[in-house]
Parts: C-alpha cells; structure tokens; sequence
C-alpha cells in the first residue's frame, strides 16, 4: 500500500515553513529551559578511557553514491571540529546540534546521503549522523543519561560489515531532532573524536576511574515479512558489571525496542 503523503511533503513552500517553526522553537528552548549546556572544549585529553569505537567512512553503497560517500567524509571532518574535545561538567547537557550548528555551503558543507522520507536522498551536510551514531555507542557504555534520541523509521541498504547492533545510532536533523545527554554525576566527561585514512574515530573518557562498566548486547533479531512488506526488529540490552570482582553483573536494563522497515529484501527472513 503507497504511502499517503503529508500536505508538507506534497508542497515545498509549506514544508519549508514547517521545518523553520520547528527550528525557531527549538533555538527559543535553548535559551529559555534552563539546561546548561556542554560548550567548553580542551585539547587536553581527561585521564581515564571510558570506551573507544571506530566507524568505517566509506561504505559499499553503489556507484551512484560514490561522490556523496566522498562528500560525507568532508562534511563528517566539518562537523568533528565542533565536537572534539568537549567537556561534559556534572549538570551539563551535550547538544549535538548547539555544537554543530546548521550545515550550509558557507560553512563548507557539500551534499552527502541522508534519510528522509522513506528514502536515501542528496542533502547539504549529508552524512554527520555517522558523528551522533558513535557518540550514542559511547554513551551508553557509561552512567551518562541519554535525554533526547531519535532514529531512523527505515532500514534503506544491507549490512556492509557491521558491527554495531542495528538500531543503536541517534539521527539528527538540524535542530529539531537533536541528540542530546546529560551529566547526572559528579564526575566530568570528555568525547575527541578524530580521523584515520578510512575511519571516523572517537572516545569517551572520565577524569577519575569507574570501578564499574557496560556491556551493550543486541538480543532477538529478526527479519520479518509482513504482508510483501519487510521489517526488521531487535532489542538492545545493557549489562552493568563490576571491573574489580571478575566481571560480576549486577543490573541489567532494556535500552530500546527496534522495529522498522526494510527498503531491500534481507537474504533470510520470517513470513508472517
């Protein structure tokens, strides 16, 4: 069954209008709810590693978008420059797109592969939530509290060495769908991020040891077929284990409940 399209979506005026009501609220909010939020940044790197993850930046996606995959690692390097670095104080609230800002041609940002609509399309700045994916990774392995998360509704291209439970990203959208944690604890955290020839890497760290950590584990995956529609679902669980007594677990918590759309048709699948 198609889709029935919004009145926003059928009209580009409107749509335009909707997107910048949406935006002006959001910059109302950033001065008027009383967060603090995240600015400070060091070159100095805080003493303790939480956790460190690498992602891949070009991805097998088709020759089609062979040049947006190029612009991406561009924008990707734009976007990196506001992040890496900063310091998340006890009481403070990181907010990727306050750090970021609005991609735009002025400030470098070329057309990379975004999601929207239901479908991979050429957007300015395309391409950062590779940034969010990563940061969201490293925060749920530490007491930080995730505050304001979205993902993605669809599932558009196969697993291309994978290695992160599907699911567990944070997709932004200037700057109505932000990603945002807070820091409920005493201590102070620190996300750098930086680049190799092919990755896009980045880490958490503390300014004192934890005595304890996480594990992120993904549990119930499946692919489904539901009436010539494919879907995906999975959970992602967290296990809370002590350094200093041999791993022992002593809370375990669902973090999220994945169900959406697959754009391809998977190798493997469950009719329904």
């Amino acid at each position: 069954m198609k889709q029935r399209k919004l009145l926003s979506q059928r009209h580009p005026i409107l749509y335009f209008l909707a997107v910048w009501a949406r935006r002006l609220k959001r910059i109302a909010e950033w001065y008027l709810d009383g967060k603090q939020y995240a600015k400070t940044r060091t070159a100095d790197k805080l003493s303790n590693r939480i956790k460190k993850h690498q992602s891949v930046l070009l991805k097998k996606l088709g020759d089609n978008n062979a040049q947006l995959q190029i612009n991406k690692v561009t924008n990707l390097k734009i976007a990196a420059k506001k992040i890496d670095g900063i310091l998340i104080k006890p009481g403070e609230t990181f907010s990727f797109c306050k750090l970021v800002g609005l991609p735009t041609k002025r400030k470098g940002y070329l057309p990379g592969m975004e999601l929207s609509f239901g479908e991979a399309r050429a957007g300015i700045g395309g391409g950062i939530c590779q940034i969010s994916n990563l940061i969201h990774w490293l925060v749920i392995h530490s007491p930080l509290t995730v505050t304001e998360r979205y993902h993605h509704s669809f599932d558009p291209f196969p697993d291309d060495g994978r290695v992160l439970p599907f699911g567990s990203g944070a997709t932004v959208f200037y700057n109505y769908r932000d990603y945002q944690f807070t820091n409920n604890t005493a201590y102070t955290f620190q996300v750098n991020l930086w680049f190799t020839d092919k990755c896009l890497e980045g880490e958490l760290r503390i300014n004192q040891e934890l005595d304890y950590g996480y594990h992120v584990i993904e549990k119930d995956h499946q692919f489904l077929k539901i009436e010539n529609q494919f879907y995906r679902k999975n959970e992602i669980w967290r296990e809370k284990f002590l350094k200093f007594e041999g791993g022992k677990i002593v809370a375990t918590e669902l973090l999220t409940k994945n169900f959406a759309r697959v754009t391809y048709q998977p190798e493997s699948y469950i009719e329904q």
